[in-house]
């Protein structure tokens, strides 16, 4: 971790993403690669996540989300989304303690409703613990899906119309932001999807506007936290304009 963290000492600061997103894509193909369960897979990039999210703790990043489990994952056979609801649960069990101590703030992205009563509470629970923490706001998207937060966040702004709280015209931007699920916190500046795959699955559509993509075909089980750095290294190289022109 030292040495990675040696390889950002010559890059601005003011260079690097203040808040990273990763589709953490490939733990079934992983596993089936070595002639295991995709569970086991699953396994393995919970790992994956604890490494990753240690990186993103030592080198102070502002905000860092996940794509857990998409609002089309509940198609998956039942046996594996059972066990994938189970390595939930844990995963909160276990971990929460570790990063309230590392000044995490856990957030959690998407709908809630249909998980399990004990994942509930246990969202609950870990949000309350960390809720005045200041470290990495850490966002789990479970239940998530982009094209779905905007349409939440389309009926909230409806309802307050109706009420008489908000004018039509008073509409813009920012008010549209505060309704979606990142509500202040800043757009994403790096978006990273592992194993393969070139497209954004329904993730952060509004939040990632302007966001670079990164892309490798390393599965996420053996994403290492110098990939992760190689990524911001590599965000921090380029020339980001937002359809502005910049003379040097």
């Amino acid at each position: 971790m030292d040495n990675n963290l040696e390889r950002l000492k010559s890059i601005d600061k003011k260079k690097l993403p203040r808040h990273v997103a990763i589709i953490m894509d490939g733990n079934g193909r992983w596993a089936e690669s070595f002639g295991l369960l995709r569970s086991a897979g699953h396994v393995a990039g919970v790992k994956t996540l604890k490494r990753i999210l240690t990186t993103a703790v030592n080198m102070k990043l502002e905000a860092l989300t996940v794509y857990a489990f998409s609002t089309e994952n509940w198609k998956r056979p039942l046996a594996e989304v059972d066990f994938l609801m189970h390595l939930f649960s844990d995963y909160l069990e276990r971990e929460k303690q570790e990063m309230h101590s590392n000044n995490v703030r856990i957030n959690f992205i998407g709908r809630t409703e249909d998980f399990s009563p004990l994942i509930q509470r246990q969202i609950v629970e870990a949000v309350e613990l960390m809720k005045n923490n200041t470290g990495v706001r850490f966002n789990i998207a479970a239940d998530y899906g982009a094209k779905d937060e905007i349409v939440r966040a389309a009926r909230k702004l409806a309802l307050k119309v109706a009420a008489g709280k908000l004018a039509i015209d008073d509409i813009n931007e920012d008010i549209f932001e505060n309704e979606l699920d990142t509500a202040g916190q800043p757009p994403v500046d790096l978006l990273i999807r592992t194993s393969g795959d070139l497209r954004i699955s329904n993730f952060l559509l509004w939040q990632t506007a302007y966001a670079e993509l990164w892309f490798t075909k390393t599965a996420w089980p053996d994403f290492s936290p110098e990939e992760f750095i190689d990524a911001l290294i590599d965000f921090a190289n380029r020339n980001r304009r937002f359809g502005a022109i910049i003379n040097h």
